[in-house]
């Protein structure tokens, strides 16, 4: 139950709404009031890191980035993993007043180049484990924590001293009320920027805070990646924003090997994660599941990706656990709809849940809404939704009208408010004028025995002009075959969707965010 922003300090279980107006002020509350609690668990040996701490190294960070002649509003580039230098290095440049633009470090040095260069960023942070690996055409400061096993911490960081920028780039159109520029996930130099400021910053993180009502007793493993969204907004920045606890796994990388035991570790409530990643954890969990040993979860978060429904139910057995799933964009600050706690409402197997914060409509290609369980496009309205994209007044014309963030996903909401996620415009396959999501097909393949993991895409057609395809992957030693495939589909879906071609397949193909990639999977088995 939700308190005053005044309680006493021995309510420290409670959840209280986060305070925070953006990143420069993230720690300040709980540095005020529990400056010992522990903010993050690093390293192999997993030292204890207090919120004190990792603010007097983002400070130092701060005063050495300020020193070396940025100014508030600049932008900077950040590259790395989720390591405690990506967290100190973010937290440092926002003290700073800087505009901060996470990079993916396993892009392509050309990719890297080219965005840093779109951006006009002025110079990057990089985590050691880069520094060294690519030249990038921007000054490159290596950044080092150094971590006791006592706990006590120290930065390794020597800028040199940046000129005054002439400008270039889209940074001409940040300000200091800006606090990151996040790429839109794609696989080229062309994914879009989107500019966030302070304030959406701030509205994201009290909204998922109050949704999951995460408090000072609450703790969690980063297992998304920190340069998108889901990892940072959901688990990193609304962890600190409560005063929980993020343990960050040895070379800031997921691992379904030690994940377990990182929980127990950390004493997790919770974690956060995108299906495949919970199909990994459920594929393994008869040998590797700790049972009894593990920590009792109030709740697993599911986002970025559709998840079926059976495989929600299996994950909810297995880890004794409600499983929530969220809905959410780059251009929504993340999180825009979750289903809610248990105790908050009624969970909707197959929904994404409600508004969270925000004002979601489901409309028509007229712009008019549709009538409750009517498919139509899913619109976003609130104080999360950025201004626009960087540098593209024609798409950011298109993407946000009078206010609403046009997704470009399908959808319906119900009588109550839930909504359902049925694909994505530009993913629907013309079979004959009859249009099909994949995402509807790929969900009732992953609800066949045997059936792992399913990808749906367009066979180009001389007659049909399309016709659907399907590469799916199947569970070692349960001997399903591409008939009985077919046979699951034909008494589940309209003739026209069953896939015309289905092929068997080890792996499919995923973006570093953990969503499929389309492109790949087309490109592979379309031809």
């Amino acid at each position: 139950m939700a308190v005053p922003a005044a309680a006493s300090v021995r309510d420290a279980n409670r959840y209280r709404p986060s305070e925070v107006t953006g990143l420069v002020d993230l720690l300040d509350r709980q540095v005020r009031e529990r400056p010992d609690a522990r903010a993050l668990v690093v390293t192999g040996e997993r030292v204890h890191l207090s919120y004190r701490g990792l603010r007097s190294l983002a400070d130092d960070v701060a005063a050495r980035l300020a020193g070396a002649g940025l100014r508030p509003g600049d932008a900077v580039g950040l590259i790395g993993a989720n390591t405690a230098e990506f967290v100190v290095g973010l937290l440092g440049a926002a003290r700073a007043g800087l505009v901060v633009a996470p990079l993916d470090p396993a892009l392509p040095e050309i990719q890297l180049s080219a965005r840093l260069l779109a951006l006009g960023a002025r110079a990057v942070l990089l985590d050691p484990a880069v520094a060294g690996v690519v030249a990038l055409p921007v000054p490159a400061w290596p950044l080092r924590v150094d971590v006791s096993r006592a706990g006590t911490a120290a930065v390794v960081l020597e800028p040199g001293f940046c000129e005054v920028s002439q400008g270039g780039g889209a940074a001409g159109e940040l300000s200091d009320r800006d606090a990151l520029v996040l790429f839109t996930a794609g696989t080229t130099d062309r994914a879009k920027m989107v500019p966030l400021t302070h304030a959406n910053v701030a509205a994201s993180l009290r909204n998922i805070c109050a949704t999951y009502e995460l408090g000072p007793g609450d703790a969690t493993v980063a297992v998304m990646p920190f340069f998108h969204g889901h990892g940072l907004f959901a688990a990193l920045l609304a962890s600190l924003a409560s005063g929980g606890c993020v343990l960050l796994p040895e070379r800031g990388r997921f691992s379904a090997g030690t994940f377990w035991d990182d929980m127990r570790a950390v004493g997790a409530t919770w974690f956060t994660a995108v299906p495949a990643i919970h199909e990994i954890l459920l594929d393994r969990s008869e040998r590797e599941y700790p049972g009894p040993q593990a920590p009792p979860l109030k709740f697993v978060r599911s986002c970025s990706a559709p998840l079926n429904t059976a495989t929600q139910r299996a994950l909810e057995r297995t880890f004794g656990a409600p499983l929530l799933s969220a809905y959410g964009m780059t251009e929504s600050s993340h999180q825009a709809t979750s289903e809610p706690l248990p105790q908050r409402g009624a969970l909707r197997q197959g929904s994404v849940g409600r508004p969270t914060g925000v004002e979601v409509r489901v409309v028509d290609r007229g712009g008019r809404s549709c009538p409750a369980g009517v498919e139509g496009e899913v619109w976003v309205q609130g104080p999360t939704v950025a201004r626009g994209y960087l540098a593209d007044g024609d798409e950011s014309a298109r993407t946000f009208v009078d206010g609403w963030l046009r997704t470009g996903d399908l959808g319906a909401l119900d009588e109550d408010g839930y909504l359902s996620l049925t694909g994505r415009i530009k993913n629907l396959i013309n079979r004959g004028g009859e249009k099909i999501s994949p995402e509807h097909v790929e969900d009732i393949l992953a609800g066949c025995p045997g059936v792992a993991e399913a990808a749906v895409f367009a066979v180009p057609d001389g007659v049909y002009g399309q016709r659907v395809g399907a590469a799916v992957v199947v569970r070692e030693g349960d001997g399903v075959g591409r008939e009985e495939i077919l046979r699951y589909c034909r008494d589940r879906l309209a003739a026209f969707e069953v896939p015309d071609r289905l092929e068997l397949v080890a792996a499919l193909p995923y973006t570093a965010k953990g969503g499929l990639d389309r492109k790949a999977v087309q490109a592979r088995y379309a031809p």
